[in-house]
């Protein structure tokens, strides 16, 4: 299973899932182009020491990306889905894509993508943060799939 950011905008918050993908043992893909640079100040302090452990591996496009994990389900997290994550059967071998935070997924990124799932929301919110839905989303996989860690690292 992989946690895959789609052209991330907010250092912040892939600082924050890099640090959330070494504490969990799941590889993080970042597929470019991003919004900031990759040394700014704020992805670093958000990573803290975690950057180093996490397994970040950088995709310069969509396409590049599909190349590489052919044969591989995308499931794309979206405000927008119907499929509630709770209701999703994940696979071991799942790719967790979540769109950029200010705009989600084009529609032909969604179309590419196998499944779609959301996070069930009281009526009337728009969305969560990115690193905060990913880290639902992830652990409920990661839990499926009896893939969670079993100590700390």
């Amino acid at each position: 299973m992989h946690l895959v950011l789609f052209q991330p905008e907010i250092p912040q918050n892939m600082g924050t899932l890099m640090r959330f993908s070494a504490c969990m043992n799941l590889p993080l893909d970042v597929i470019e182009p991003c919004g900031f640079l990759l040394a700014d100040k704020h992805l670093k302090r958000a990573g803290m020491d975690y950057m180093e452990r996490a397994m970040t591996t950088r995709f310069l496009s969509w396409k590049a990306f599909c190349e590489e994990r052919k044969g591989l389900r995308r499931v794309a997290v979206s405000a927008n889905a119907s499929q509630s994550c709770y209701d999703f059967s994940f696979e071991s071998s799942d790719l967790l894509i979540m769109g950029q935070e200010s705009s989600g997924f084009p529609p032909e990124i969604i179309e590419d993508c196998h499944e779609s799932v959301m996070i069930p929301m009281v009526l009337g919110v728009r969305s969560l943060n990115l690193a905060l839905a990913a880290a639902i989303v992830s652990t409920e996989a990661l839990r499926q799939t009896h893939q969670l860690p079993g100590g700390s690292l």
